[in-house]
């Protein structure tokens, strides 16, 4: 069963795109841009609220698992 998510793909590529412009603009090495992206990602789950934030990062992570 495919995952149907609430936002367009056009969204998701233009914001994952812009985030990548940054990232070459300021020619961030992998580690720099991982560490950055993890700083972003940190700020993120910190506006889910605290009831959910685990299941929230259990269900990112094994995404991102999945993704590489």
């Amino acid at each position: 069963m495919p995952i149907v998510s609430k936002y367009s793909n056009e969204r998701v590529e233009k914001i994952i795109q812009d985030l990548l412009d940054v990232l070459i603009k300021e020619k961030a090495t992998p580690d720099l841009g991982l560490m950055c992206l993890g700083n972003a990602v940190t700020h993120v789950l910190s506006q889910v609220p605290e009831s959910k934030r685990s299941a929230v990062v259990d269900n990112f992570t094994r995404a991102l698992k999945k993704s590489v």
